[in-house]
């Protein structure tokens, strides 16, 4: 779009769902932090990263790997590992195959932290999203989910 186009300006309909949209995403990520605080004394994004390698083959990721799975910066992820490293939930390590990389570790602290934390964070999740939803509502999710950040992907 050039400057002297004039912008193609959201519908009331749309103006609604990007509102209602907007305000999901931030008051999920607010309420889904707050549980885990107050239940873990871990933030959100702490909680994903420790969950990110508990699934990872070896409970092992590059540090680039698990900044994507974890949908955080490289210096954000940095910096939450190393808050993880002191309680002991995550070790880093130069990668032996190739020492351009970093390799993080879950330990197993880490792995007792992810087994204790993670029904508490899923009855938060079951309770914010899908106990007000029907079924045909979270198959709608998904796909809506899907499309959005297919779009996003493709704008990267």
């Amino acid at each position: 779009m050039t400057s002297t186009e004039e912008p193609q300006w959201l519908t009331a309909e749309e103006q609604g769902a990007w509102l209602a949209l907007s305000s999901l995403v931030m008051k999920l990520d607010v309420a889904l932090d707050t549980q885990l605080r107050r239940d873990a004394g871990l933030g959100h994004f702490e909680y994903t990263v420790l969950a990110s390698l508990s699934e990872a083959p070896g409970r092992t990721l590059r540090m680039s790997e698990l900044a994507m799975l974890a949908h955080g910066s490289l210096p954000r992820l940095s910096q939450a590992v190393a808050r993880l490293e002191k309680r002991n939930w995550v070790r880093r390590a130069p990668d032996p195959a190739d020492g351009r990389y970093t390799l993080a570790t879950l330990t197993e602290e880490g792995l007792d932290k992810v087994v204790a934390t993670a029904p508490g964070h899923v009855r938060e999740v079951r309770r914010l999203i899908f106990d007000p939803l029907g079924k045909t509502q979270v198959q709608q999710l998904a796909t809506i989910g899907h499309r959005v950040i297919r779009a996003i992907d493709a704008a990267d």
